[in-house]
């Protein structure tokens, strides 16, 4: 017996390092040292920090990947992998510098992990950062025919005296929230119990697939709705931050919505009020809500509800700021204010 006969395919794991090959080295950064293949990755920091700071952060994208997989949609779900994690070093002001991934596979299907990769590799374009490596595993019996997981690893880089780590946020301060693409990557469970179960309004049977379209949500696919990719907002604010725009602190909307991330990005004896109703929520979230009769407080709890990433302001920099992000294209809006209080979110539902 061999390797191939356990099921793994070292040739075809070779083929496909070299078949994305010139997919990672689109994402190199001046700081980059090597290449691709060695058993690591080097990265100079970049010049022009005085007291540099790195900042690191790693996730996955969670059962997002069995919608990819069953419907056979694999390029988006690289770029919500590096989303999750550099959105999430975005909120102590890094800067992304390189991204690492993990992708594992009971067999290498080489077409279909390339667009993964191409999706990867699209997001560290996105972010800015260098795609410095990665590990491609093969587990044939731990992993069925056409799974794969993902987890990834990034780290940036801050100025020491620029870092947010809540002690800037002030009672009255402001909270903008940026418009979110969709669902991004956390409260797939419930998406797909939704569809396999929910309520349909045409028929009393239950349950939806992946390829059929509902009139409420246009004419693309639930697939194709639900694997909208994560939004990378590193772009904007770092360019807002380096043109003078003052921000007290960040927040990345992930899983348990607005009442679990918002407080995240307090200092003490901080709460924050969110005035329901000043933006709008996205149809995916009624059409979830009703489908699966799932109470508002629920939806809030699970998902990002349209606002993917907030902004805590001064409140004399709120004009200056929404002026600033429109002139960017970035969808925005006034949501709340910080006030004071043990780390609660009020005006929600509950």
């Amino acid at each position: 017996m061999d390797y191939r006969d356990a099921g793994v395919d070292v040739e075809a794991g070779r083929s496909f390092v070299q078949r994305i090959r010139t997919l990672v080295d689109s994402t190199r950064r001046p700081e980059v040292l090597g290449a691709l293949g060695g058993f690591s990755g080097l990265c100079e920091l970049p010049s022009g920090y005085r007291e540099p700071v790195l900042v690191s952060g790693t996730d996955g994208v969670g059962t997002k990947l069995k919608i990819a997989q069953i419907t056979q949609r694999h390029s988006t779900v690289g770029i919500d992998l590096v989303a999750m994690c550099v959105n999430d070093i975005l909120t102590s002001g890094a800067e992304p510098l390189f991204f690492l991934d993990y992708l594992a596979t009971g067999k290498l299907e080489p077409a279909a992990l390339a667009e993964v990769v191409e999706g990867i590799v699209a997001g560290c374009r996105l972010a800015g950062c260098a795609l410095l490596g990665g590990e491609t595993a093969e587990m044939p019996g731990f992993y069925g025919p056409g799974e794969y997981d993902l987890a990834g690893f990034c780290v940036g880089v801050v100025e020491k005296s620029q870092i947010l780590d809540g002690s800037q946020v002030q009672v009255g301060d402001r909270i903008i929230g940026l418009a979110s693409s969709g669902v991004h990557s956390n409260g797939f469970s419930l998406v797909r119990k939704v569809v396999a179960e929910g309520q349909r309004t045409d028929t009393t049977n239950t349950g939806y697939t992946w390829d059929e379209t509902v009139p409420a949500l246009g004419n693309h696919s639930l697939g194709e709705i639900f694997l909208t990719p994560t939004r990378i907002y590193v772009e904007p604010v770092l360019k807002a931050r380096r043109e003078g725009l003052t921000i007290h602190g960040m927040a990345h909307i992930t899983g348990g919505g607005l009442p679990e991330n918002l407080p995240r990005c307090l200092g003490p004896d901080q709460s924050i009020h969110i005035q329901e109703g000043s933006w709008p929520v996205p149809p995916v979230f009624s059409w979830l809500a009703e489908a699966g009769q799932v109470p508002a407080a629920a939806l809030y709890n699970t998902f990002n509800m349209g606002l993917g990433f907030a902004l805590v302001v001064p409140p004399q920099e709120i004009d200056r700021a929404l002026a600033w992000l429109a002139q960017h294209q970035v969808e925005a809006y006034l949501v709340g204010e910080i006030t004071s209080g043990s780390g609660s979110v009020t005006g929600l539902p509950e």
